[in-house]
């Protein structure tokens, strides 16, 4: 193996890297599907929420996200199911999904200090706090990829931030979906195409 490195020069080292980052993307590309489930399903859960809350006054609202508990629930058993059938691991791999993890704790955690810091007022400022660090995982995701539709939803999801700020509470709740559409969605039938191509 040492062998074999040494022999390997500069520009073949490149090669070799960039050809382990295709077959993560290859890779991603098929794993697209999860993009589109987590997709819909927040979209769904958002307009939900939207329609619960401002046409039925509906005082319970929030538990449709629920949903997302059984979600977690199905994305672990896929993923292990998926890894016992990879042959290769990369690198690459294991920095993605520890992106992902990063921001699902963030969530958890900042989900609770805002909760403690601001009593009953917490919900004014959870939408446009989720939106600005949802951004984060799908901006480095698109990143080290190099899937630039990743990127732009990551930049969607910033600029929503901010509009959300502007917005009373129920109408802060669209912008979830419209994030949803452009970081998740639009890019998970992006990925599957791509996929079907390879």
């Amino acid at each position: 193996m040492e062998k074999t490195e040494e022999r390997l020069s500069p520009e073949e080292s490149l090669r070799l890297i960039e050809s382990m980052i295709n077959r993560v993307k290859d890779r991603f590309g098929e794993d697209g599907y999860l993009f589109l489930f987590w997709g819909w399903l927040v979209f769904f859960c958002g307009i939900t929420e939207f329609v619960l809350s401002h046409f039925m006054h509906y005082a319970k609202h929030y538990w449709v996200w629920s949903l997302c508990w059984a979600a977690l629930v199905y994305q672990v058993y896929y993923i292990r199911k998926k890894h016992r059938t990879l042959k290769v691991h990369t690198y690459t791999g294991h920095i993605l999904g520890y992106v992902w993890i990063t921001y699902l704790i963030l969530s958890f955690l900042i989900g609770f200090l805002i909760g403690r810091l601001t009593g009953n007022n917490y919900f004014y400022h959870i939408f446009p706090i989720v939106l600005s660090l949802y951004g984060m995982p799908l901006f480095l995701s698109g990143i080290i990829l190099r899937f630039r539709p990743l990127v732009y939803g990551a930049v969607c999801s910033w600029i929503l931030s901010v509009i959300a700020t502007f917005l009373s509470f129920d109408y802060q709740m669209l912008m979830l979906p419209v994030a949803m559409m452009t970081g998740w969605i639009i890019p998970g039938y992006l990925l599957r195409a791509k996929s079907k191509l390879q």
